[in-house]
């Protein structure tokens, strides 16, 4: 599994309306690119972006995800990627409830444990979004892809944060993360240096929930 969010720092989830109450989850969209803004090459393969994945698993950057992750939102093209789903409930790096956004549910429902488990949700991406921050409690959600479902959540003003990782190569064609993506303001929040990453996160200006 490719971990497609940035972590540092953490920040608290928002309080919900008139800032008292329960706190609720921010989501969180981001995924790693390529200096010229791919997040699969022309091959539809995102292999080169990962040169560092075998050392993130057990870095502080992987252990802060884990930490602040309360659920995770995912497509159903993201979900597919690997080769038994099963073995999310045996091996994926983040242990807590997923929400695969699709159009029709697997036949048969994949492994789960007492942390992990997947919800299929086929009313679009509002519910999806609704249901893992209820799962989430005051962690957040996280995005971890692709990039069409992240283009959906920010079409409709779902994403409280953007991070995105920047990788040190030309992929020169492919899948772009921001193809057609509506003018958003964004607030800088902060840099980091992970190794040959550059993790850039983002407040997004607007968001309807």
């Amino acid at each position: 599994m490719s971990p497609q969010g940035m972590v540092y720092p953490t920040a608290p989830s928002h309080e919900g309306p008139g800032g008292k109450g329960r706190t609720v989850a921010r989501v969180i969209a981001g995924m790693t690119m390529s200096l010229d803004g791919f997040v699969e090459d022309a091959n539809g393969s995102a292999a080169a972006l990962y040169p560092d994945l075998g050392e993130l698993r057990d870095a502080p950057y992987m252990k802060a995800m884990q930490d602040e992750t309360g659920s995770v939102l995912m497509g159903r093209r993201s979900f597919e990627m690997a080769e038994d789903p099963d073995s999310y409930a045996d091996t994926y790096e983040l242990q807590v409830p997923i929400f695969v956004v699709t159009h029709t549910p697997p036949p048969v429902a994949p492994k789960r444990n007492e942390r992990l488990f997947f919800t299929f949700v086929t009313d679009g991406v509002q519910v999806a979004v609704a249901q893992a921050v209820a799962a989430a409690g005051e962690r957040a959600v996280t995005v971890v892809g692709g990039a069409d479902l992240t283009r959906q959540l920010l079409a409709a003003d779902l994403v409280d944060e953007l991070r995105v990782d920047v990788m040190p190569i030309l992929l020169g064609a492919g899948l772009r993360l921001f193809e057609g993506t509506r003018p958003l303001a964004l607030e800088k929040l902060g840099v980091d240096e992970v190794g040959a990453r550059t993790s850039l996160r983002f407040r997004v200006a607007t968001a309807a929930r």
